[in-house]
This record gives structure tokens, C-alpha cells and sequence, in this order.
């Protein structure tokens, strides 16, 4: 764990960042709580206009809600691709090995670049407590 100016950090397990343009960044990162439970947290990171900043937009998504979330996803990304877009190709956008600006795309864990498996599985996950809101990190 890291502390940033006293204020307890929480630092990622697994993490897996998408360029998506040249000014928005996406962040999956799971992580831990203090009692050894994991959860996802889903950040949208977009660089601004006037200054050197990013604007950051942040979901936390605890265990038990992960098979509903993956299901609800692909339902409104399915609707889009099937019933809104069906000529469209999606997959022109598939930039899963390009490097941009430079930079390989890629999935770090603890610090070590890993490889990406072709699909992941969620198995379903017993329901219990969320993880308090004491372990948000701080940006």
C-alpha cells in the first residue's frame, strides 16, 4: 500500500488501460480492501481543453454486481450493434495490439506487462458485504 500526503491509497492488484482518442483514457483496476475482498473500479480520464488537467470520472463495482453489470453492458452494446447500427463495422476499431503514441496498449499486473487472453470468464460470485467507502482512493 502507498500513502499520499496521510491519506491511505489504495493501490491496483491488476490494471488494463484503453486509449480512446487522443484526449480520453480508460482504467480498469481491481483492487483490495482491507479485508481482503476485491473490487473493479472504472475510471474515465479525459484531458482538457484550456490546461494541463484531466477531468476523472470514476464507477466502483463491487463482486456481486459484476455478472449484472456484464450482462446490462452487453444488452446496450448489442441493441447499439444489432437494432440502431447493424451496418456499421465495429470491429474497423479493434486496436487491441497498436501501440499509440508510442505506447504499447496493454495489461499491467503488479507492475509486470502481461499478456491479454483472447475472452475472459466471470464465474458467479456469492453475494456479501461491499467493500466500505474508506477504501476509495483519492486522486
Amino acid at each position: 500500500m502507498a500513502y499520499d500526503n496521510n491519506d491511505k491509497k489504495m493501490e491496483s492488484i491488476y490494471s488494463k488501460r484503453i486509449r480512446a482518442g487522443k484526449r480520453r483514457t480508460y482504467f480498469f483496476d481491481v483492487r483490495a480492501t482491507r479485508g481482503n475482498d476485491y473490487y473493479l473500479t472504472i475510471t474515465e480520464s479525459r484531458k482538457r481543453f484550456n490546461d494541463n488537467g484531466y477531468d476523472r470520472h470514476k464507477i466502483f463495482l463491487y463482486k456481486e454486481d459484476f455478472n449484472k453489470f456484464i450482462k446490462a453492458l452487453n444488452e446496450a452494446v448489442d441493441y447499439v450493434k444489432t437494432q440502431l447500427m447493424p451496418d456499421f463495422d465495429f470491429d474497423a476499431f479493434n486496436h487491441e495490439d497498436a501501440e499509440v503514441d508510442g505506447e504499447d496498449i496493454g495489461v499491467e499486473v503488479n507492475g509486470v506487462q502481461a499478456e491479454v487472453p483472447e475472452t475472459v470468464a466471470v464465474a458467479p460470485t456469492p453475494t456479501t458485504a461491499t467493500a466500505s467507502t474508506e477504501d476509495v482512493d483519492k486522486w
